[in-house]
């Protein structure tokens, strides 16, 4: 299933950001995006991925951005400034002719101003935030699946509707359609059978002719009998219409229903002797490759 989410969080270190997006695919595919001195996060998100979902080909990328160093407070060193003043103090009581530091110098004397660089020192004491940014972008990101998925149950559910109406339509002018075929393998027969008795060949009484019309006649029946077809379908349709109010993880049971759909349908397809019979085949394989198509796309 497709899905997207990012989020962004700032700390004392810096600014972080976390991306997740999937596509379609029909095995759970991961793979991270994430400089390499934060790569010991990644074990710990490949198990928040694989603790949350199931399906899909997903691609995560971290951030991380340190605070500028002008953003750092700076400060001059009290300890050093004494040191360097009593040095100072102690040389012109030496040499009272020698000249006196500038703030130039003082300034630029090792020690004397410090920087306060623990914002960027900070990074190794963040994994509190980092698995809060990635738990949060996880929660967002399994929502817009989430989403997607009730969207494609409406779909799936609205075709399961669709079959069943072509399977109920289908069945009431069953008994018909046999009533016809019976009713014209009967007539072909008898004029066959009356051909061949008019023939030079050896002829066969009456009730012979009608045995072997009754045999022909039931055999052709249960070569183009559906009944058991229609139940299956009308079977295989309830059980997926129950797995999709279900919910949870679908994608697979889903699919091997597909494959039994499909299944009844093709042998309904072959069994077709009228046009009505194949055209409703017909019709259930176009909504069955339909719904396949996005049973793929589900978890």
């Amino acid at each position: 299933m497709t899905g997207y989410a990012v989020t962004s969080l700032d700390c004392e270190a810096g600014s972080m950001s976390i991306e997740i997006k999937s596509v379609n695919s029909r095995f759970l595919d991961v793979q991270f995006r994430i400089q390499d001195e934060f790569r010991a996060f990644e074990p710990l998100f490949r198990e928040a991925m694989i603790a949350r979902v199931a399906r899909g080909k997903v691609e995560c990328r971290f951030s991380f951005v340190r605070k500028e160093l002008q953003q750092s407070s700076k400060a001059m060193n009290p300890h050093v400034l004494n040191q360097l003043a009593l040095f100072q103090e102690n040389l012109h009581n030496q040499f009272p002719d020698s000249a006196t530091l500038s703030i130039h110098e003082i300034l630029r004397w090792p020690g004397v101003i410090e920087e306060n660089t623990a914002c960027n020192n900070s990074t190794d004491n963040f994994s509190s935030p980092v698995m809060e940014c990635m738990l949060s972008t996880l929660d967002a990101f399994v929502d817009s699946r989430e989403r997607e998925g009730r969207a494609l149950q409406t779909i799936l559910t609205n075709k399961v509707s669709n079959m069943e109406a072509i399977v109920e339509g289908i069945k009431p002018i069953v008994p018909q359609l046999l009533s016809q075929l019976q009713q014209k393998s009967v007539t072909r027969l008898q004029e066959a059978l009356d051909l061949t008795s008019n023939s030079s060949l050896p002829t066969i009484s009456r009730e012979e002719v009608l045995d072997r019309i009754r045999q022909e006649v039931a055999l052709y029946a249960i070569r183009v009998d559906i009944a058991e077809e229609l139940e299956r379908l009308s079977g295989h349709l309830a059980e997926t219409r129950h797995i999709l109010q279900k919910g949870g993880p679908v994608g697979k049971r889903l699919d091997f229903m597909m494959q039994e759909l499909n299944r009844e349908a093709n042998t309904l397809g072959s069994k077709a002797a009228l046009k009505e019979l194949a055209d409703a085949a017909m019709e259930l394989k176009l909504l069955i490759e339909q719904m396949r198509e996005q049973v793929q796309n589900l978890e």
